[in-house]
């Protein structure tokens, strides 16, 4: 019985791990994508979250896809991918970057964030 139990645990660790690594991916895909100064200004307006992204366009009294490519969103090399049930945070050049998990996927929460030490990050980019 304890092989058994040994073996059920063990496959648990590995299904886990497993999920934690696709997790990764798409949070990195997502990001990357976000990241790109060169991508479609729709389709990185459609990555943000719903709040983040009514936020945006109320903070520059503009379209998204007007709005967002006023935002340091300059890419670069993903250094740290870190996930948490469904919130995740990505470094990605000089930028830190907030997602959630819904229905429709990883969405942008927050982005052009900055550390402040103990304090909450500094973003640019944020929904209430």
């Amino acid at each position: 019985m304890r092989g058994a139990a040994a073996l059920l645990a063990g496959a648990a660790v590995a299904l886990l791990t497993g999920c934690a690594g696709a997790a990764e991916d798409d949070v990195r895909a997502v990001t990357t994508a976000f990241e790109d100064p060169a991508g479609d200004p729709a389709d990185r307006c459609a990555m943000l979250a719903p709040a983040t992204r009514a936020a945006l366009e109320s903070d520059e009294s503009a379209p998204c896809a007007d709005a967002i490519d006023q935002l340091p969103l300059d890419g670069g090399e993903v250094t740290a991918v870190e996930v948490w049930g469904g919130d995740a945070q990505v470094r990605i050049g000089d930028d830190v970057v907030f997602l959630t998990e819904t229905g429709a996927g990883w969405k942008v929460t927050a982005a052009a964030c900055e550390p402040r030490g103990e304090a909450p990050y500094d973003c640019e980019l944020e929904g209430p």
